[in-house]
């Protein structure tokens, strides 16, 4: 019924937080080529927002996919209140419901997901840096 709210307000607020890292943020995240060695790049660390912006994607993505789901099943409707379950007070608690359960449970996985990537960049990173020889 509404389960994609609760995404879609978790993206908003990453996409707001991702805003303000990036402000905060000075570096880039462009690989740069050595012109001595043209087969081996000098690798940085992928900044923060570009990770956060990571999570805003497949929350947006997923929101998108769930919404338009639900506008085929005309669950969602472009007049007011938009949420059929919206007008009838026993559908909404069923609605309340599913988004408190389901909701949730969506937003948990996506960000648990966007997590387990995070490790694994950063062990690559951290890789990639040891590997790197000192410059002189």
């Amino acid at each position: 019924m509404a389960c994609f709210v609760v995404p879609v307000a978790e993206a908003v607020a990453t996409t707001v937080i991702t805003k303000a890292v990036r402000l905060k943020e000075s570096e880039s995240a462009d690989l740069k080529v050595d012109p001595d060695n043209k087969s081996r790049g000098t690798e940085r660390k992928i900044p923060f927002s570009v990770k956060l912006k990571w999570l805003n994607n497949m929350l947006w993505g997923g929101s998108a996919l769930l919404a338009f789901e639900h506008v085929w099943h005309g669950e969602v409707v472009p007049w007011f209140p938009f949420l059929t379950a919206a007008s009838d007070p026993a559908a909404a608690s069923e609605m309340l419901t599913e988004m408190a359960t389901v909701g949730v449970s969506m937003a948990v996985l996506v960000t648990a997901v966007w997590g387990v990537i995070l490790l694994v960049t950063n062990t690559m990173e951290k890789k990639a840096l040891k590997v790197q020889p000192a410059s002189d």
